[in-house]
C-alpha cells in the first residue's frame, strides 16, 4: 500500500495512521514519525511554500527509491505545505514491514530526504519578522549515510 499527499490543510496523524496500518494486514511491524511546528517561546508560525511540479512526484519518486531499497508493505507520506502554527503537524511518515529494522530506516531514509533534498523552502516566523531556514549541517551529513 503506498498513500503519498501533499495537504494544505491541518491532519491528525492517528487518523491516518490507524488506517494505514490496517491496510496493511500481516505486518511484523509499523514505524511512524510526526514532525510538528516547534512551539519555541518565540515561533509564532512556520510557511512552506514549494514547487508544485516537481512535489508531489518528488515524494512519488522518494517512496519509489525506500520501496526498491527496504522491504516494505506499506509507505504512507504525508506533507503539508502553507501557513502553520506551533503544535501542528507538518509531516507524517510511516512504513509497515514484516520485519522492524526495515520499517524503521524506511522512515529514516524519507525524513532525512524530506528535510535537505525536497522541494520545500520553509521560513519561521518570530517576533514579527520572517526568517528563512536552511538544513543545518546535521541534516546533510544525515541524508549523506544514505
Amino acid at each position: 500500500m503506498r498513500d503519498i499527499r501533499l495537504l494544505t490543510e491541518m491532519f491528525i496523524p492517528g487518523a491516518l495512521v490507524g488506517p494505514f496500518t490496517a491496510a496493511n494486514p500481516g505486518l511484523g511491524g509499523v514505524c511512524t514519525f510526526v514532525g510538528e511546528v516547534r512551539s519555541d517561546g518565540d515561533v509564532e508560525a512556520l510557511e512552506l511554500t514549494h514547487y508544485e511540479p516537481l512535489t508531489l512526484p518528488g515524494m512519488h519518486g522518494l517512496a519509489t527509491q525506500a520501496f526498491a531499497r527496504f522491504d516494505l508493505m506499506g509507505l504512507l507520506m504525508v506533507h503539508r505545505v502553507g501557513l502553520m502554527r506551533p503544535g501542528e503537524p507538518i509531516v507524517c511518515v510511516s512504513a509497515a514491514a514484516r520485519h522492524r529494522r526495515d520499517c524503521i530506516d524506511a522512515v529514516d531514509f524519507c525524513m532525512d530526504h524530506l528535510k535537505s533534498a525536497a522541494w520545500f523552502w520553509k521560513r519561521e516566523r518570530r517576533a514579527g519578522a520572517w526568517h528563512w531556514i536552511e538544513p543545518r549541517k546535521d541534516d546533510h551529513r544525515d541524508l549523506a549515510r544514505w
